[in-house]
């Protein structure tokens, strides 16, 4: 049973590496988890303003061959439990681990769910109840922001991670504009606060 139009509510879709946590290439060890230094504040303004927060991130190391799924579940163990020691919560972690042409199947997979496409955040806004025209996708790639705009919401770049030589070196070949450039996650959720409350 669907949920009716006026119940659903807004989300923050975050990606991870480079946006949520420290860009550090493939995780491949729970020991390399570090959360960006405004990062749990931004999660913690989020869950005070009743906005969904929702991590949404292609992990393709899986497919690749760089770690297991165990491996991955232990990463988001601990980033859960850095938000947690922080006063934070997500409402929700989805995760594509598919590569179109890499490893074998079922992870070599041309799949809906990895950004750009929306599958992720279309998976989570079924099973959450989420309005994803007052959402956005924030994350430190060209990417993301499609992702977001391809649901049919925002698409906001940070200025961690690549986002910042993305922003100065790339984005005269974007075909999609990012709706805001934030120095980070904070600023991201700041923007997307004030663009609920208009």
């Amino acid at each position: 049973m669907s949920t009716p139009p006026s119940l659903l509510r807004p989300a923050l879709f975050i990606d991870r590496d480079g946006c949520l946590t420290e860009e550090v290439g493939y995780v491949n060890h729970p020991s390399r988890v570090r959360l960006l230094p405004r990062s749990a504040e931004a999660v913690r303004r989020l869950n005070a303003g009743g906005v969904a927060a929702v991590l949404a991130t292609n992990q393709a190391g899986i497919a690749k061959g760089y770690f297991s799924a165990e491996v991955l579940a232990e990463v988001q163990a601990e980033v859960a439990s850095q938000l947690a020691a922080a006063g934070a919560r997500l409402d929700g972690v989805y995760v594509c681990t598919h590569h179109p042409r890499d490893g074998a199947p079922p992870y070599r997979a041309a799949c809906e769910c990895r950004k750009p496409r929306p599958g992720l955040l279309q998976r989570a806004a079924r099973e959450l109840g989420l309005d994803l025209a007052r959402s956005a996708m924030v994350g430190d790639k060209i990417s993301d922001v499609e992702a977001g705009h391809a649901a049919g919401g925002a698409g906001v770049l940070v200025l961690t991670g690549y986002g910042r030589g993305a922003w100065e070196h790339q984005r005269a070949q974007w075909r999609d504009k990012p709706d805001h450039v934030a120095e980070d996650l904070l600023d991201a959720v700041d923007w997307a606060l004030a663009r609920l409350a208009r």
